[in-house]
């Protein structure tokens, strides 16, 4: 092939992993939270109200969560490269049916069908990553893994809210094609397939408790705040999503092959970190979607401006990667978590000052200290949380952290949009998108206690 036509052959597979995971993530990143700003023009094309719309957003959210109990069991069963990229081609194609959709009914069936496709991307994707590359060089992935955990939802408002106004609220699905397409061919001809096995049959009964349990948590977390919890939808939904979860718990402890290794938060790293993933997406997913929120009451700013107000963050998050990668191995996770999640709550805080929102250069200096301080706890967390997870377990430890991650990023959200909306208050009264904001730093707060539990330093190579 020296003189070929084709080269993709030639990229070393370590390499395509990081290429094709970081094409995919991006996507799905983006996706948790572009479509939020483009709502109320959705409503008005199709001529249905923003309620209606909302589905569009809580159908893709429902749906990622009934997909990640199985993603650890199919990336071992059928093997992580073939469920990765079929996972990201009907992502793809998902993406094109959204774009072209003729009807709110067309667009919601489509976004349930990439949230299903993404709940089974970000587990198994990672599972691909982490297995390519030994925990000693883990670190070195920090700028890779900050791209689509962090700052792609950060960018997503002012993408959001950028092509809605400049071109159309179908771009915002139409990016994803030829990313995809391109990172489809590229994984099918470079990366390598790893079949792990699975020691027992499926756990059904695992599998139609946990899966209920999250889409009726999800459903119950996303419509809760703006219709009520009485509401019997919500109501069912949260009570029965409970005792779903409680029961998943009980049953998965006591399985001798679970759908989920619930016995992985033994180990003191990994259930350290497993619980930090959950206050501090709670923090972050619930500070970027009250601040804009905060920022349009203080300043009377346009969705675009709110949704630009958050960007800053993203130069901060860039920054903690490179922070990640120096100080980390000298540090050690316990020292280098812990004081950046104690920061990270009193630059949350500080947003919440009165006076801080109406300064328009106070807010992009802390939004950057919220995405260096912040995010330099989240890389710790996830690059030290599997340090001692073996390679055979991969699969289920990610699938599980996600879930935690996924739910703790829905409590966060619901959390503020539950004090907003109790308050029954509009644009014009500030006051409690304050007190949410500051709900936010409470759960950054609480991880700066729980880092604690992760280890002292890190592992060196072996010898």
């Amino acid at each position: 092939m020296s003189g070929g036509l084709l080269v993709t052959p030639r990229i070393r597979p370590r390499v395509a992993v990081v290429i094709v995971y970081t094409a995919a993530m991006c996507m799905n990143g983006l996706d948790s939270t572009i479509v939020n700003p483009a709502l109320f023009t959705i409503a008005g094309d199709f001529g249905r109200p923003v309620s209606a719309a909302n589905t569009v957003e809580t159908a893709f959210l429902v749906a990622l969560a009934l997909a990640l109990p199985v993603a650890g069991w199919l990336g071992d069963r059928l093997g992580t490269k073939r469920v990765f990229l079929g996972s990201l081609a009907v992502f793809t194609a998902a993406s094109a049916v959204c774009g072209l959709a003729p009807d709110l009914t067309t667009l919601v069936v489509a976004r349930a069908a990439q949230g299903l496709a993404g709940g089974l991307l970000t587990p198994v994707g990672m599972t691909l990553l982490f297995r390519a590359f030994p925990p000693e060089e883990r670190v070195k992935l920090s700028k890779v893994l900050i791209v689509p955990t962090a700052l792609m939802p950060a960018l997503g408002p002012p993408l959001g809210g950028f092509l809605t106004e400049h071109l159309s609220w179908r771009w915002l699905f139409f990016v994803n094609v030829p990313v995809g397409a391109a990172a489809v061919l590229l994984g099918a001809v470079a990366l390598r397939e790893h079949v792990e096995g699975t020691r027992g049959p499926f756990d059904r009964v695992g599998f139609l408790l946990a899966t209920p349990a999250l889409g009726l948590l999800t459903y119950a977390l996303g419509f809760g705040p703006s219709q009520g919890w009485s509401r019997p939808s919500v109501a069912v939904s949260a009570v029965l999503g409970a005792a779903l979860l409680v029961a998943t718990v009980i049953h998965q402890l006591r399985v001798r092959e679970p759908l989920l290794r619930l016995r992985l938060l033994a180990d003191r790293g990994y259930g350290a970190a497993s619980a930090l993933a959950l206050v501090s997406a709670a923090g972050l997913m619930g500070v970027l979607f009250v601040f804009p929120l905060l920022y349009q009451a203080a300043l009377g700013a346009s969705a675009l401006d709110a949704g630009l107000s958050v960007f800053p963050e993203a130069l901060g998050l860039m920054l903690a990667s490179q922070a990640v990668d120096r100080l980390l191995p000298r540090l050690g996770p316990r020292r280098l978590a812990a004081p950046a999640l104690l920061l990270a709550a009193g630059v949350f805080a500080a947003l919440a000052a009165p006076g801080v929102a109406e300064n328009a250069w106070a807010v992009r200096g802390l939004m950057f200290a919220v995405g260096l301080v912040l995010g330099t706890a989240v890389l710790t967390i996830q690059i030290a949380g599997f340090e001692g997870i073996a390679p055979a377990d991969m699969g289920q430890a990610m699938g599980l952290f996600q879930i935690v991650r996924t739910l703790g990023g829905a409590v966060g959200i619901a959390a503020c949009a539950a004090l907003i909306g109790g308050h029954g208050v509009g644009f014009s009264d500030a006051g409690p998108y304050r007190v949410a904001v500051l709900v936010t730093a409470g759960f950054v707060a609480a991880g700066a206690a729980l880092a604690v539990r992760l280890p002292r330093l890190m592992a060196g190579p072996p010898v």
